[in-house]
Formats: structure tokens, C-alpha cells, sequence
């Protein structure tokens, strides 16, 4: 059984940054490692991912604010978050494929508000 757990959420005033960070419970080489968002009645969608060759992929809206990394071994993900904006707000989730496998966090709030 393998769990994902986030930190750093939180609340933060529009222009201002955060950072995520996940870890999984045992240290494993996920093929590729994400953050996905999900607002409320909105579908969850990808916010930017990375495959274990480096390759990233951002959603469009976050782009050039948000950045992608495993800097701290292969079963972490983190996400730094600048100039956040009210839409960016939403509960933010973890994700890991490993051996075609989806692997899920609890989620973490982040609020963007004046």
C-alpha cells in the first residue's frame, strides 16, 4: 500500500506564492508524478505533472507561475506556486502512476483571496 501525503497549503493573498510538497509513504520510483486541482463544481483537472525522464507538462492557466519538481528523491513532488490568483483556488491533490497503477493524496486546500 502506497500513500501520498501534501502539505503547504494554505491561504495567501492574490501575487503571493506557495509551495506544495508531497511524499509518498514508501520510496518508490513513480514513473510520473503530478498535481492535479479541483474547484468547487468544477471536474478535476491536471495543474502540471512530471514523468520520471524529466518531461513536464503544465496546464496552460499556470504556466510561467507554477513550477514542477522532484528535487528531494523520487517519491516526492513538489509544486511552487507564484503570483497566485482567486482562481487558483481550489483543493489540490497529488498523483503518482507507478507500474500503471494511480496513486492519490487526501488533497490540501489552497484559498487565494483579499
Amino acid at each position: 500500500q502506497v500513500q501520498l501525503v501534501e502539505s503547504g497549503g494554505g491561504y495567501v493573498q492574490p501575487g503571493g506564492s506557495l509551495r506544495l510538497h508531497c511524499v509518498a509513504s514508501r520510496v518508490i520510483d513513480f514513473d510520473r508524478m503530478g498535481w492535479y486541482r479541483q474547484a468547487p463544481g468544477k471536474q478535476r483537472e491536471l495543474v502540471a505533472r512530471l514523468s520520471g525522464d524529466g518531461i513536464t507538462d503544465y496546464n496552460d492557466s499556470v504556466k510561467g507561475r507554477f513550477t514542477i519538481s522532484r528535487d528531494d528523491g523520487v517519491n516526492t513532488v513538489s509544486l511552487q506556486m507564484d503570483s497566485l490568483r482567486p482562481e487558483d483556488t481550489a483543493v489540490y491533490y497529488c498523483h503518482g502512476v507507478w507500474y500503471g497503477f494511480d496513486y492519490w493524496g487526501q488533497g490540501t486546500q489552497v484559498t487565494v483571496s483579499s
